[in-house]
């Protein structure tokens, strides 16, 4: 089966505009995301997918792949799933254009979810540390059964521990996304149902029509761009990688 990756790359930002062209230690920031993605050794294929000719130019400049995308997606799923129209891919990754070390091998192992049947998605989550993070509603929460099929994905803390004294690990969702070809096109044909509407979480769409989405154990979120400020962190990581020998 053939592997797509995707890296939807949208030039507006409500807080970061152009950030895909943002410069973390001397490269763009999509430049960054597509090296790391590029060392996944399941991927058959790798794009970005754009709106924005600029975005597009510095791909080609890099020697990345850029596709031209339509500019009135209203998520970024939809930005992939024009991606992959018209290729023989059976499996698509959703990879954040914001990542700047994103993990190759989650990569793969998202990619390797497929070998076993029965998954329609798959996505990944990490334990987490900071009871800050647990009671946030910005850090999404996913719960999962015996088999590490998602049971539900929430913004508040779940599992909810009713006596006092008990105690659970709690598991952060991380946003990046694998998906059936075929299972995605289904996704996005069908209306939001009152879950998501209310959660704001496309996921949870998916669980509702019955998808099975396999959860990857990953040991971390990684370092996501979405500020100004978060552009000296982002740097801060890639230089300490670097030292490492892994940038």
């Amino acid at each position: 089966m053939k592997v797509a990756g995707v890296i939807p790359a949208r030039w507006a930002s409500s807080r970061l505009p152009g950030k895909s062209l943002v410069s973390i230690c001397g490269k763009p920031l999509v430049q960054r995301v597509w090296e790391r993605a590029s060392q996944a050794k399941r991927l058959t294929s790798l794009v970005v997918a754009t709106d924005d000719e600029r975005i597009a130019s510095a791909v080609r400049g890099f020697g990345g792949r850029a596709v031209m995308t339509r500019p009135d997606h209203p998520t970024g799923t939809d930005r992939v799933a024009e991606a992959v129209q018209g290729t023989d891919a059976g499996v698509v990754i959703n990879i954040q254009g914001d990542e700047p070390l994103i993990d190759p091998g989650l990569i793969d192992e998202l990619a390797g979810s497929f070998i076993e049947p029965g998954w329609d998605m798959a996505t990944a989550a990490c334990p987490i540390t900071d009871p800050r993070e647990e009671a946030a509603p910005s850090v999404v929460k996913v719960v999962w059964d015996a088999r590490g099929g998602a049971l539900y994905f929430s913004r508040l803390p779940i599992p909810f521990v009713r006596d006092e004294g008990d105690t659970v690990r709690r598991w952060r969702h991380i946003g990046i996304y694998a998906y059936r070809v075929d299972f995605l096109y289904r996704l996005l044909a069908t209306s939001p149902c009152e879950l998501e509407r209310v959660e704001k979480l496309e996921q949870l769409r998916a669980l509702y029509m019955g998808g099975r989405i396999k959860v990857i154990q990953a040991a971390a979120a990684g370092i996501g761009v979405d500020t100004p400020e978060d552009v000296a962190v982002a740097e801060e990581a890639v230089r300490r990688a670097e030292a490492r020998g892994g940038g």
